[in-house]
């Protein structure tokens, strides 16, 4: 069983007299780089000069450069772009201004596992996951709170690199809730296999497929909708709360019934079996190659599936649903 570091673990020490330059504020660099800046630490925030990006981050009160700027002044470098902008600004950017001994850290391990930057020898290369979207590391932060993390290093030139790891942790207040120790390539590719069979595409095509289920065996779209969909979000909270047995002991005998005799009749060996295979592609780097294809041709496939989507009824129902639930616009 993993060891779970807290914060009377962990100690801002060795970031103290260091400069932090996040790089990129969107979600989780706006919420990091406010996090750390908040922990009493020294954070400047690299970003396109005149970009909205620049403009938040100057309202929000930081300290804003143009990246190549940020980093030659940084002793820790904070790369938190997303996953396929991040090689070309690493390029032309970040790697001709960093210092020996400068401290790499990414939010992500996609980039560097699957080799699309290739960090110099005489830098540390860490990584601070945060197992939540950045909104969620901000609003945490401010109630006194945190969001579980994994940390790693893939590179210790420095000798310091795991003290380093656990403070950004610390800072952002990972370590309020707890963070686990991984490797690049474990994260990267849980993440990946966890994305594409569980938590994006297999809930999505379970959800999808139930209410096609329902719809063609004659039922009303929006009975159907409230059954596989807007349910869904009550059990998973159930789930989230109490565990899996914790949920089954809190639904009606009748579900719970059902749940255990059918459901691994649906979900059974031969979804596991795929699920091994699509895990096999993370693994071996098919994925990633696909992935890095998709982007250079403007991701086109992309944006056809995005449509198909759109035009499914299920989001059609779910856009009056959500408008009844929720008010005028439904989001």
């Amino acid at each position: 069983m993993a060891k779970i570091i807290r914060d009377e673990d962990v100690s801002l020490e060795p970031l103290m007299g260091k400069r932090i330059a996040v790089i990129g504020y969107g979600s989780q660099g706006r919420a990091q780089a406010l996090n750390l800046r908040d922990s009493g630490l020294d954070v400047v925030v690299g970003v396109r000069r005149g970009g909205p990006s620049w403009g938040r981050a100057r309202e929000d009160g930081m300290e804003v450069y143009e990246i190549p700027e940020a980093v030659r002044q940084a002793d820790v470098v904070m790369m938190l772009l997303p996953d396929m902008v991040q090689p070309r600004v690493w390029e032309e950017q970040v790697r001709p201004n960093l210092r020996p001994g400068t401290v790499l850290d990414f939010a992500h391990g996609f980039t560097v596992h699957y080799g699309l930057i290739r960090p110099p020898v005489d830098v540390d290369v860490v990584m601070v996951a945060p197992k939540g979207p950045g909104r969620l590391v901000r609003e945490e932060f401010l109630r006194g709170r945190g969001v579980p993390a994994l940390v790693a290093v893939w590179q210790d030139a420095t000798g310091r690199a795991w003290d380093t790891v656990l403070a950004l942790a610390k800072g952002i207040g990972a370590t309020r809730a707890g963070v686990i120790r991984t490797t690049f390539r474990e994260e990267t590719e849980t993440d990946l296999i966890g994305e594409q069979t569980v938590l994006v595409g297999g809930l999505m095509e379970l959800i999808t497929k139930g209410f096609e289920v329902l719809v063609e065996l004659g039922y009303q779209p929006e009975v159907a909708y409230f059954e596989v969909l807007n349910e869904a979000k009550l059990i998973m909270d159930l789930i989230w709360r109490y565990g899996i047995v914790g949920m089954l002991e809190r639904v009606s005998v009748t579900a719970r019934y059902g749940g255990l005799t059918v459901g691994p009749r649906v979900i059974n060996e031969d979804v596991k079996k795929r699920m091994f295979e699509a895990a096999e592609r993370v693994r071996s780097g098919e994925f990633a190659e696909e992935l890095l294809e998709e982007y250079k041709r403007g991701m086109l496939t992309l944006e056809k599936l995005m449509n198909s989507r759109r035009s499914h009824m299920i989001e059609k129902v779910g856009s009056e649903i959500r408008r009844m639930v929720f008010g005028e616009g439904g989001e």
